[in-house]
């Protein structure tokens, strides 16, 4: 009886139990859920644990609140193909000055042979407005190639900051004992040790202004390129024949122009030493003397 009595205790409280479950069950289901027909997938991220929901703008600020600490050198290069490069590179300055950059490097070629030539530079742009500058530059052409390459510098800039922070309170502090020394050999090595101190701390405010300018600043190499043209290698009916015939004929005596005009001091040079050297040997040949006319011998007389 006593084994029956607890089994019957047990049966009561488990039925207890279950109802309480499907009554928290039921009292949930009031609730708004990411499965429920009335909420797409995309707004799921933007739901809190307890339903309530989170504006965009928050979660858009926390993500880059977390990213300001981030501190991300940007470099790369692009290649544009454009009808006239010179043209598209002064284009290409008064879009990167616009957009706060600057120009570090530039250089051209001249059209030559077909070729409308080219240009690269250098540019300098804020990291800020870097995909929005890109966006403008795509219009000067079509887009052959474009490079990306960033890096993450943080853990230098802040490792650079703590030690300036140091150094500085160092010298700080050796200044203060300076003002209060009274010994000479106290005061040298405290000048020696600020000056130590004073160069390490001005070589590393130059490491850090350079990571700042190389993070502010992203770097990329901007070539423009021209297509080249070059006349069809064969001819494809007779008239085409008659031209490229015409156009081997002119260039085959514009090469031998030009292989002339290289000859013609050489071989007026060789033609002025002949000349001289002829006119010597015959007045030489004009002074010498005559040898006398040999006589012939008497021959006996034959019967």
């Amino acid at each position: 009886m006593r084994r029956i009595l607890i089994f019957s205790t047990a049966a009561v409280w488990v039925t207890l139990a279950l109802a309480g479950c499907s009554a928290s069950s039921g009292a949930s289901s009031d609730s708004p859920a990411i499965d429920s027909p009335g909420i797409t997938t995309e707004q799921a991220p933007f739901l809190s644990r307890d339903g309530g929901e989170l504006t965009g703008g928050d979660s858009i600020a926390a993500d880059s609140t977390a990213d300001s600490g981030r501190q991300v050198i940007v470099t790369g290069y692009v290649t544009i193909t454009v009808d006239k490069p010179v043209d598209a590179a002064a284009d290409a300055v008064r879009i990167v000055e616009q957009s706060g950059g600057r120009v570090d490097g530039r250089s051209e070629t001249a059209p030559v042979n077909g070729n409308d030539g080219s240009a690269t530079l250098t540019i300098r742009v804020p990291s800020d407005t870097l995909t929005a500058t890109l966006d403008k530059l795509r219009k000067l052409g079509a887009v052959q190639e474009v490079s990306l390459n960033s890096a993450d510098v943080t853990m230098e800039t802040q490792d650079l900051d703590a030690r300036i922070t140091a150094l500085s309170a160092s010298v700080d502090r050796l200044l203060t004992l300076l003002s209060t020394a009274a010994d000479t050999e106290n005061l040298i090595t405290l000048e020696t040790a600020i000056s130590d101190r004073q160069a390490q701390l001005e070589s590393l405010e130059s490491q850090r202004r350079y990571l700042a300018d190389q993070v502010s600043l992203s770097t990329v190499t901007l070539n423009l390129v021209s297509d080249f043209t070059a006349p069809p290698l064969q001819p494809d009916n007779f008239f085409d024949g008659i031209t490229a015939g015409w156009a081997s004929f002119i260039a085959f005596f514009a090469g031998l122009l030009v292989v002339f005009g290289v000859l013609l001091p050489w071989l007026t040079f060789i033609g002025i030493t002949a000349l001289v050297v002829v006119v010597i040997l015959r007045r030489r040949s004009a002074r010498a003397p005559r040898p006398a006319a040999e006589q012939p011998a008497n021959t006996p007389a034959t019967d």
